[in-house]
């Protein structure tokens, strides 16, 4: 079966290519105002859609994403690390209290607190959620954000870190119930040369819950050493040459730690019914920020891989457009060369999410998704 996860929108959403037309969830009008959430003056060009200003803030369209994919049946949605964007803690604390079923994947970066402090927010969102939070590490963010947030730690060292994080953080964490003991810990004791813990460990309702699942990202080879020795899924993006390389380096060292780590792809995606509709979609988006010069299907690698989808604002270069049965077709040959976690995204999201649960998930992995009548 191939887990699919929905990439939630972190700077608003639209059906534009310029991220800065994009205006629901308030992102691109000046702020509201707290009391009324009527913004202020709004460009000479655009008139407001929502004739009801003041009863809706911007959680409220990020909540209608979030209630489609689980209504269209993905398993689970990404709270991505955005540093211009919205903090992918507070969304992902608002996903899981929306859903009842869905896996919410929040993405930070481990300089984000220590690794203590993280396993114990992590522990109560366990707790109130019946455990579908799953952690995601940013380990390799932009240098200039890294500055701005005071964070001094570069190259490789960044992974040294991750892995001391997700140490303690597995070492505190207990997954089996420990009774209380007031501010005794359960004796986990780390000294590193980032984070040192002294009678570490979780008691009382922190204790007894699942530990999130881990997914990182990379293809270095600090990046997959980390996964091999840390992770439980390991995300890849689409290269002109196919990721399966890279996947072979991550079983390489998978083999040498003894560790079962799982495959992903992120992959940006426009599905229509047909392959002209699809691309007429493409050719739309391409020329809003490409006017001049060749066309979208320019870009296209055969397959239906395309390397536009970075202009249109995404944070992948190669994703996939064709119709629904093409789409579906290339999504089986990526679980069938291992590849079994597959974060979707397209906007607008809550029109895309629809599109992919309605018309695209079942075709992509019909033995997990189609009702089979029981046997009498």
């Amino acid at each position: 079966m191939t887990e699919f996860l929905w990439r939630l929108p972190s700077r608003g959403d639209g059906r534009r290519a310029r991220p800065e037309l994009r205006h629901r969830g308030g992102f691109s009008d000046p702020a509201p105002t707290p009391a009324t959430g009527i913004g202020g003056p709004r460009p000479a060009d655009r008139e407001p859609t929502d004739v009801r200003p003041g009863r809706f803030g911007p959680f409220d369209d990020l909540h209608q994403v979030i209630d489609a994919a689980e209504l269209a049946g993905l398993d689970g949605v990404l709270a991505a690390y955005d540093p211009l964007g919205e903090e992918s803690w507070i969304v992902a604390g608002g996903a899981l209290r929306a859903t009842r079923h869905t896996q919410v994947v929040v993405e930070f970066q481990p300089a984000f607190g220590t690794p203590v402090y993280a396993a114990k927010m992590s522990a109560t969102l366990q707790r109130l959620s019946g455990g579908r939070l799953g952690w995601r590490l940013a380990v390799e963010t932009d240098p200039e954000d890294g500055r701005s947030r005071g964070d001094r730690v570069t190259g490789d060292d960044r992974y040294t870190r991750a892995a001391e994080f997700l140490t303690v953080a597995r070492g505190v964490w207990n997954s089996e119930p420990v009774p209380g003991a007031g501010f005794r810990g359960t004796g986990v004791e780390f000294a590193g040369e980032y984070f040192d813990v002294i009678d570490g460990g979780f008691r009382g309702v922190l204790s007894g819950l699942p530990f999130p699942e881990v997914h990182l990202t990379g293809t270095s080879a600090a990046a997959l050493d980390l996964s091999a020795r840390h992770g439980d899924v390991h995300l890849f993006t689409e290269t002109p040459d196919g990721p399966v390389r890279a996947l072979a380096a991550l079983r390489a060292r998978t083999a040498e730690t003894g560790r079962t780590v799982r495959a992903g792809l992120e992959l940006p995606i426009i599905a229509r019914e047909t392959e002209d509709e699809a691309w007429a979609r493409a050719e739309r988006q391409w020329r809003e920020v490409c006017p001049d010069g060749p066309g979208a299907r320019s870009l296209s690698l055969g397959d239906g891989r395309w390397t536009g989808f970075a202009a249109l604002g995404h944070p992948q270069t190669i994703g996939l457009v064709g119709s629904y049965e093409q789409v579906a077709r290339q999504l089986r040959a990526y679980a069938a060369a291992g590849f079994d976690t597959v974060v979707l995204t397209g906007h607008p999201h809550i029109e895309e999410v629809h599109r992919a649960g309605e018309h695209l998930l079942f075709l992509a992995d019909p033995a997990a998704r189609t009702l089979q009548e029981a046997a009498v």
